[in-house]
């Protein structure tokens, strides 16, 4: 749940994403993978991972597709 990425001209990353509730039970480890894939792409420098709850998320922040994709009507 991605709500901003940010590419310097350095090449450094800050990434503002979110989960679906606080005890989500993957808040340990998710930031992490995200950084670890972020850091894959060429030209990247340092990733920097932020974790937030607000706003907090819900279906409403989804896309249409996503909604449809995932029978969220």
């Amino acid at each position: 749940l991605i709500y901003d990425i940010v590419r310097y001209q350095s090449g450094d990353v800050d990434i503002t994403m979110s989960l679906t509730a606080p005890g989500c039970p993957v808040a340990g480890e998710l930031p992490k993978q995200v950084a670890e894939a972020v850091c894959c792409v060429a030209g990247v420098g340092k990733v920097a991972v932020s974790l937030v709850w607000d706003p907090p998320w819900s279906p409403v922040r989804m896309s249409e597709d996503a909604r449809l994709a995932l029978d969220f009507g």
